[in-house]
Protein backbone atom coordinates (compact mmCIF):
# COMPACT_ATOMS: atom_id res chain seq x y z
CA UNK A 1 0.00 0.00 0.00
CA UNK A 2 1.55 3.27 -1.00
CA UNK A 3 1.64 5.67 2.09
CA UNK A 4 0.03 9.19 2.71
CA UNK A 5 3.22 11.20 0.65
CA UNK A 6 2.41 8.98 -2.52
CA UNK A 7 -1.11 9.69 -2.17
CA UNK A 8 -0.61 13.06 -2.56
CA UNK A 9 -1.00 14.08 -6.39
CA UNK A 10 -3.66 11.36 -6.93
CA UNK A 11 -6.90 12.36 -8.77
CA UNK A 12 -9.52 13.58 -6.54
CA UNK A 13 -11.31 11.11 -4.71
CA UNK A 14 -14.99 10.96 -4.99
CA UNK A 15 -17.33 10.57 -2.44
CA UNK A 16 -21.69 10.46 -2.95
CA UNK A 17 -23.90 10.58 -0.80
CA UNK A 18 -27.56 9.11 -1.19
CA UNK A 19 -29.45 11.02 0.50
CA UNK A 20 -32.85 9.30 2.26
CA UNK A 21 -36.23 11.76 3.09
CA UNK A 22 -35.23 13.00 6.62
CA UNK A 23 -31.72 12.72 6.83
CA UNK A 24 -30.07 14.19 9.43
CA UNK A 25 -28.87 17.64 7.68
CA UNK A 26 -25.88 17.68 10.94
CA UNK A 27 -24.17 13.81 9.83
CA UNK A 28 -23.95 15.43 6.62
CA UNK A 29 -22.76 18.37 6.91
CA UNK A 30 -20.04 16.81 9.26
CA UNK A 31 -18.99 14.46 6.44
CA UNK A 32 -18.58 16.80 3.78
CA UNK A 33 -17.30 19.59 5.20
CA UNK A 34 -13.78 18.63 6.27
CA UNK A 35 -13.29 17.41 2.49
CA UNK A 36 -14.51 21.00 1.61
CA UNK A 37 -11.79 22.32 4.36
CA UNK A 38 -8.87 20.02 3.10
CA UNK A 39 -9.90 21.35 -0.57
CA UNK A 40 -8.61 24.71 0.86
CA UNK A 41 -5.95 23.93 2.77
CA UNK A 42 -4.36 21.84 0.60
CA UNK A 43 -5.00 23.97 -2.55
CA UNK A 44 -6.00 21.50 -4.78
CA UNK A 45 -9.28 19.74 -5.35
CA UNK A 46 -8.57 16.57 -3.46
CA UNK A 47 -12.09 15.70 -2.69
CA UNK A 48 -15.45 16.11 -4.69
CA UNK A 49 -18.31 15.04 -3.27
CA UNK A 50 -22.49 14.34 -5.12
CA UNK A 51 -25.92 14.27 -3.34
CA UNK A 52 -27.75 11.77 -5.11
CA UNK A 53 -31.37 10.62 -4.50
CA UNK A 54 -33.13 7.34 -6.42
CA UNK A 55 -34.75 9.58 -9.18
CA UNK A 56 -32.53 12.65 -9.22
CA UNK A 57 -35.26 14.58 -7.55
CA UNK A 58 -34.57 16.94 -4.17
CA UNK A 59 -34.60 15.32 -0.95
CA UNK A 60 -35.92 17.25 2.16
CA UNK A 61 -33.83 17.06 5.87
CA UNK A 62 -35.05 16.25 8.72
CA UNK A 63 -34.76 20.22 9.13
CA UNK A 64 -37.00 20.92 6.35
CA UNK A 65 -34.34 21.90 3.98
CA UNK A 66 -34.74 20.66 0.46
CA UNK A 67 -31.49 19.38 -0.90
CA UNK A 68 -30.77 19.06 -5.06
CA UNK A 69 -29.73 15.74 -6.03
CA UNK A 70 -28.05 13.88 -9.34
CA UNK A 71 -29.72 10.59 -10.47
CA UNK A 72 -28.21 7.70 -8.50
CA UNK A 73 -26.68 6.20 -11.60
CA UNK A 74 -24.62 9.28 -12.84
CA UNK A 75 -23.99 10.37 -9.26
CA UNK A 76 -21.93 7.08 -8.35
CA UNK A 77 -20.17 6.25 -11.49
CA UNK A 78 -16.67 6.83 -11.10
CA UNK A 79 -17.05 7.31 -7.20
CA UNK A 80 -14.89 5.94 -4.99
CA UNK A 81 -17.17 5.99 -1.96
CA UNK A 82 -20.92 5.86 -1.22
CA UNK A 83 -22.15 6.98 1.90
CA UNK A 84 -26.11 5.98 2.35
CA UNK A 85 -27.44 9.08 5.02
CA UNK A 86 -29.87 7.60 6.95
CA UNK A 87 -33.43 9.31 7.63
CA UNK A 88 -36.42 8.35 9.18
CA UNK A 89 -39.14 5.28 7.69
CA UNK A 90 -39.23 4.37 4.00
CA UNK A 91 -41.99 3.22 1.77
CA UNK A 92 -41.17 -0.69 0.82
CA UNK A 93 -41.52 -0.03 -2.64
CA UNK A 94 -38.59 2.76 -2.14
CA UNK A 95 -36.59 0.56 0.49
CA UNK A 96 -36.13 -2.07 -2.14
CA UNK A 97 -34.42 0.37 -4.35
CA UNK A 98 -31.85 1.76 -1.94
CA UNK A 99 -30.88 -2.09 -1.66
CA UNK A 100 -29.98 -2.41 -4.98
CA UNK A 101 -28.14 0.66 -5.44
CA UNK A 102 -26.27 -0.26 -2.60
CA UNK A 103 -25.82 -3.92 -3.63
CA UNK A 104 -24.68 -2.05 -7.02
CA UNK A 105 -22.23 -0.59 -5.59
CA UNK A 106 -20.48 -2.87 -3.82
CA UNK A 107 -20.51 -5.50 -6.23
CA UNK A 108 -18.28 -2.30 -8.40
CA UNK A 109 -16.08 -1.96 -5.99
CA UNK A 110 -17.13 1.06 -4.23
CA UNK A 111 -16.70 1.31 -0.56
CA UNK A 112 -19.82 1.67 0.77
CA UNK A 113 -20.73 3.44 4.21
CA UNK A 114 -23.58 4.59 5.92
CA UNK A 115 -24.31 7.89 8.27
CA UNK A 116 -26.55 7.43 11.56
CA UNK A 117 -29.68 5.68 10.67
CA UNK A 118 -28.07 4.25 6.99
CA UNK A 119 -26.85 1.19 8.59
CA UNK A 120 -30.30 -0.52 8.73
CA UNK A 121 -30.17 0.02 4.89
CA UNK A 122 -26.40 -1.90 4.69
CA UNK A 123 -27.84 -4.22 6.68
CA UNK A 124 -31.05 -5.24 5.07
CA UNK A 125 -28.92 -5.13 1.65
CA UNK A 126 -26.84 -8.12 3.73
CA UNK A 127 -23.41 -5.61 3.29
CA UNK A 128 -22.54 -6.12 7.06
CA UNK A 129 -22.18 -9.93 7.24
CA UNK A 130 -18.48 -10.60 8.73
CA UNK A 131 -18.23 -6.34 9.36
CA UNK A 132 -18.19 -4.60 12.23
CA UNK A 133 -20.62 -1.65 12.15
CA UNK A 134 -22.19 0.53 14.30
CA UNK A 135 -25.33 2.99 14.53
CA UNK A 136 -26.37 6.31 17.01
CA UNK A 137 -27.43 4.74 20.34
CA UNK A 138 -30.62 5.78 20.41
CA UNK A 139 -31.25 3.17 17.65
CA UNK A 140 -29.22 0.36 18.70
CA UNK A 141 -31.03 -1.69 20.57
CA UNK A 142 -33.92 -1.92 17.98
CA UNK A 143 -30.93 -2.69 15.28
CA UNK A 144 -29.64 -5.39 17.22
CA UNK A 145 -33.54 -7.01 17.66
CA UNK A 146 -33.36 -7.01 13.90
CA UNK A 147 -29.78 -7.86 13.33
CA UNK A 148 -28.90 -10.45 16.54
CA UNK A 149 -25.83 -11.91 14.10
CA UNK A 150 -24.39 -8.72 13.15
CA UNK A 151 -21.36 -7.20 15.23
CA UNK A 152 -23.10 -3.80 16.12
CA UNK A 153 -20.94 -1.74 18.51
CA UNK A 154 -21.07 1.48 20.53
CA UNK A 155 -18.36 3.33 18.94
CA UNK A 156 -18.51 6.36 17.10
CA UNK A 157 -17.62 4.69 13.97
CA UNK A 158 -16.30 1.63 12.19
CA UNK A 159 -13.92 1.49 9.62
CA UNK A 160 -13.69 -2.66 8.64
CA UNK A 161 -12.28 -3.16 5.19
CA UNK A 162 -14.38 -1.32 2.45
CA UNK A 163 -17.22 -1.03 5.19
CA UNK A 164 -17.35 2.43 7.27
CA UNK A 165 -20.64 3.19 9.63
CA UNK A 166 -20.89 5.76 11.75
CA UNK A 167 -23.88 7.12 14.65
CA UNK A 168 -24.02 10.39 12.91
CA UNK A 169 -23.84 14.04 14.24
CA UNK A 170 -20.43 15.39 14.30
CA UNK A 171 -18.81 11.83 14.56
CA UNK A 172 -19.08 11.71 10.85
CA UNK A 173 -16.24 14.22 10.73
CA UNK A 174 -14.25 12.18 12.87
CA UNK A 175 -14.69 9.70 10.34
CA UNK A 176 -14.04 12.00 7.84
CA UNK A 177 -10.75 13.55 9.39
CA UNK A 178 -9.91 10.04 9.74
CA UNK A 179 -9.84 9.41 6.11
CA UNK A 180 -8.16 12.39 5.64
CA UNK A 181 -5.16 11.34 8.04
CA UNK A 182 -5.07 8.33 6.36
CA UNK A 183 -4.71 9.83 2.69
CA UNK A 184 -2.84 13.52 3.45
CA UNK A 185 -0.86 12.45 7.04
CA UNK A 186 -1.94 13.38 10.98
CA UNK A 187 -0.83 17.03 10.08
CA UNK A 188 -2.98 18.16 7.58
CA UNK A 189 -6.47 16.41 9.56
CA UNK A 190 -5.58 18.11 12.46
CA UNK A 191 -5.31 21.49 10.30
CA UNK A 192 -9.12 20.55 8.97
CA UNK A 193 -10.23 19.87 12.49
CA UNK A 194 -9.23 23.44 13.67
CA UNK A 195 -11.00 24.67 11.45
CA UNK A 196 -14.09 23.61 12.89
CA UNK A 197 -12.99 24.46 16.88
CA UNK A 198 -12.76 20.52 16.69
CA UNK A 199 -10.34 20.49 19.36
CA UNK A 200 -9.37 16.50 19.47
CA UNK A 201 -9.54 13.93 16.77
CA UNK A 202 -11.56 11.50 17.95
CA UNK A 203 -10.58 7.53 17.16
CA UNK A 204 -12.94 4.82 16.52
CA UNK A 205 -12.07 3.10 19.28
CA UNK A 206 -14.49 5.78 21.70
CA UNK A 207 -17.62 4.89 22.78
CA UNK A 208 -20.52 6.56 21.72
CA UNK A 209 -22.09 9.09 24.85
CA UNK A 210 -25.73 9.73 25.57
CA UNK A 211 -28.75 8.78 26.71
CA UNK A 212 -28.81 5.79 29.84
CA UNK A 213 -25.28 5.62 29.59
CA UNK A 214 -24.54 9.08 30.08
CA UNK A 215 -27.15 8.91 32.93
CA UNK A 216 -25.68 5.94 34.56
CA UNK A 217 -22.22 7.21 35.03
CA UNK A 218 -23.31 9.65 37.45
CA UNK A 219 -25.54 6.80 39.76
CA UNK A 220 -24.15 4.65 42.55
CA UNK A 221 -23.43 1.40 41.78
CA UNK A 222 -26.80 -0.50 43.42
CA UNK A 223 -28.85 1.97 41.50
CA UNK A 224 -26.70 1.38 37.92
CA UNK A 225 -27.15 -2.92 38.42
CA UNK A 226 -30.91 -2.69 39.38
CA UNK A 227 -31.38 -0.04 35.76
CA UNK A 228 -29.17 -2.66 34.26
CA UNK A 229 -31.15 -5.21 35.20
CA UNK A 230 -34.68 -3.29 33.74
CA UNK A 231 -32.80 -3.02 30.81
CA UNK A 232 -31.76 -6.41 30.43
CA UNK A 233 -35.31 -7.83 31.03
CA UNK A 234 -38.21 -5.71 28.92
CA UNK A 235 -40.02 -8.67 27.18
CA UNK A 236 -40.14 -10.09 30.38
CA UNK A 237 -39.84 -7.66 33.21
CA UNK A 238 -38.54 -8.47 36.85
CA UNK A 239 -40.78 -7.94 39.78
CA UNK A 240 -39.53 -4.20 41.72
CA UNK A 241 -38.87 -6.61 44.98
CA UNK A 242 -37.08 -8.90 42.64
CA UNK A 243 -34.69 -6.30 41.07
CA UNK A 244 -34.35 -5.03 44.66
CA UNK A 245 -33.16 -8.02 46.19
CA UNK A 246 -30.68 -9.19 43.14
CA UNK A 247 -28.81 -5.87 44.11
CA UNK A 248 -28.74 -6.10 47.39
CA UNK A 249 -31.32 -3.32 48.44
CA UNK A 250 -34.69 -3.66 50.02
CA UNK A 251 -37.56 -2.44 47.93
CA UNK A 252 -37.66 0.90 49.96
CA UNK A 253 -34.53 1.57 50.11
CA UNK A 254 -34.58 0.98 45.93
CA UNK A 255 -37.15 3.82 45.96
CA UNK A 256 -35.89 6.09 48.12
CA UNK A 257 -32.19 5.77 45.57
CA UNK A 258 -34.38 5.99 42.18
CA UNK A 259 -36.21 9.18 43.51
CA UNK A 260 -32.95 10.63 44.83
CA UNK A 261 -30.89 10.06 41.34
CA UNK A 262 -33.08 9.71 39.08
CA UNK A 263 -35.51 11.75 39.97
CA UNK A 264 -38.45 8.95 39.18
CA UNK A 265 -40.07 6.13 41.31
CA UNK A 266 -38.29 2.73 39.96
CA UNK A 267 -42.21 1.77 38.60
CA UNK A 268 -41.82 4.76 36.35
CA UNK A 269 -38.22 4.02 35.47
CA UNK A 270 -38.85 0.82 34.22
CA UNK A 271 -41.87 1.51 32.35
CA UNK A 272 -40.03 4.60 30.62
CA UNK A 273 -37.47 1.95 29.73
CA UNK A 274 -39.86 -0.33 28.40
CA UNK A 275 -41.46 2.18 26.32
CA UNK A 276 -38.36 3.57 25.13
CA UNK A 277 -37.35 0.55 23.60
CA UNK A 278 -41.26 -0.16 21.81
CA UNK A 279 -40.67 3.53 20.29
CA UNK A 280 -37.46 2.31 19.07
CA UNK A 281 -38.96 -0.33 17.54
CA UNK A 282 -42.08 1.26 15.84
CA UNK A 283 -39.57 3.90 14.24
CA UNK A 284 -37.08 1.47 12.48
CA UNK A 285 -38.87 -1.81 12.55
CA UNK A 286 -41.91 -3.11 10.68
CA UNK A 287 -42.89 -5.01 13.82
CA UNK A 288 -47.01 -4.36 14.41
CA UNK A 289 -47.65 -2.53 17.13
CA UNK A 290 -49.32 -5.72 18.87
CA UNK A 291 -45.86 -7.50 18.24
CA UNK A 292 -43.83 -4.17 19.88
CA UNK A 293 -46.14 -4.06 22.77
CA UNK A 294 -45.06 -7.89 23.24
CA UNK A 295 -41.45 -7.15 23.39
CA UNK A 296 -41.75 -4.49 25.76
CA UNK A 297 -43.46 -6.77 28.21
CA UNK A 298 -47.12 -5.70 27.58
CA UNK A 299 -49.91 -8.26 28.11
CA UNK A 300 -52.15 -5.88 26.28
CA UNK A 301 -52.35 -3.50 24.04
CA UNK A 302 -54.36 -1.14 25.38
CA UNK A 303 -51.98 -0.91 28.96
CA UNK A 304 -49.07 -0.44 26.03
CA UNK A 305 -51.06 2.54 24.48
CA UNK A 306 -51.78 4.01 27.59
CA UNK A 307 -48.47 4.27 28.90
CA UNK A 308 -47.11 5.31 25.35
CA UNK A 309 -49.08 7.96 25.83
CA UNK A 310 -48.56 8.84 29.44
CA UNK A 311 -44.83 9.53 28.30
CA UNK A 312 -44.71 10.65 24.78
CA UNK A 313 -48.19 12.35 24.56
CA UNK A 314 -49.35 10.15 21.26
CA UNK A 315 -50.20 7.53 20.95
CA UNK A 316 -48.09 4.27 19.35
CA UNK A 317 -49.45 4.35 16.06
CA UNK A 318 -48.37 7.75 15.58
CA UNK A 319 -45.46 6.74 14.86
CA UNK A 320 -45.66 5.42 12.02
CA UNK A 321 -46.54 7.48 8.41
CA UNK A 322 -43.54 9.89 9.37
CA UNK A 323 -45.11 11.39 12.78
CA UNK A 324 -41.72 10.14 14.61
CA UNK A 325 -40.99 13.72 15.53
CA UNK A 326 -43.79 13.34 18.14
CA UNK A 327 -42.10 10.84 19.81
CA UNK A 328 -40.53 13.11 22.64
CA UNK A 329 -41.38 12.61 26.58
CA UNK A 330 -44.24 14.68 26.79
CA UNK A 331 -44.38 17.95 28.63
CA UNK A 332 -47.46 17.91 30.80
CA UNK A 333 -50.18 20.82 29.92
CA UNK A 334 -48.09 21.63 26.72
CA UNK A 335 -49.08 21.18 23.21
CA UNK A 336 -46.65 20.57 20.71
CA UNK A 337 -46.71 22.27 16.99
CA UNK A 338 -45.41 20.59 14.19
CA UNK A 339 -42.78 22.42 12.67
CA UNK A 340 -43.64 24.56 9.45
CA UNK A 341 -42.91 24.46 5.72
CA UNK A 342 -40.32 26.61 4.90
CA UNK A 343 -39.44 28.23 1.52
CA UNK A 344 -35.68 28.06 0.80
CA UNK A 345 -33.40 28.58 -2.52
CA UNK A 346 -32.63 25.25 -4.15
CA UNK A 347 -29.17 26.37 -6.42
CA UNK A 348 -30.94 26.13 -9.12
CA UNK A 349 -32.58 29.75 -9.09
CA UNK A 350 -35.96 28.64 -7.08
CA UNK A 351 -37.66 27.94 -4.33
CA UNK A 352 -38.08 24.45 -3.19
CA UNK A 353 -40.88 24.02 -0.51
CA UNK A 354 -40.08 21.61 2.16
CA UNK A 355 -42.79 18.98 3.69
CA UNK A 356 -41.77 16.96 6.36
CA UNK A 357 -39.67 18.08 9.05
CA UNK A 358 -38.50 15.29 11.36
CA UNK A 359 -36.53 14.50 14.17
CA UNK A 360 -33.67 12.34 14.17
CA UNK A 361 -30.11 11.81 15.30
Amino acid sequence: MRDATDRRNDAPEIFTFLLVPGLSMMSLASAIEPLRSLNRLAGREAYQWRLASLDGRPIDASNGILLPALDHGGAIDGAHYLFVCGGLRIQKADEKRYLSVLRNAARRSIRVGSLSTGTYLLARAGLLAGYRCTIHWENRSAFQEDFPDLDCTNKIYEIDRDRLTCSGGTAAMDMMLHLIADRHGAELARGVANQFHHERIRDEREDQHGGRLEMLSHMPQKVRAAIGLMQRHIENPLTLPDIAKRVGLSPRQLERLALRHAGQSPLRLYMQLRVERARELLIYSDRSVIDVAVQAGFSSTSHFAAWYRRIYGARPSDMRGGAADRGKPAVAGRSRNRARSCRIPDGRGRDATSMIPAKDP
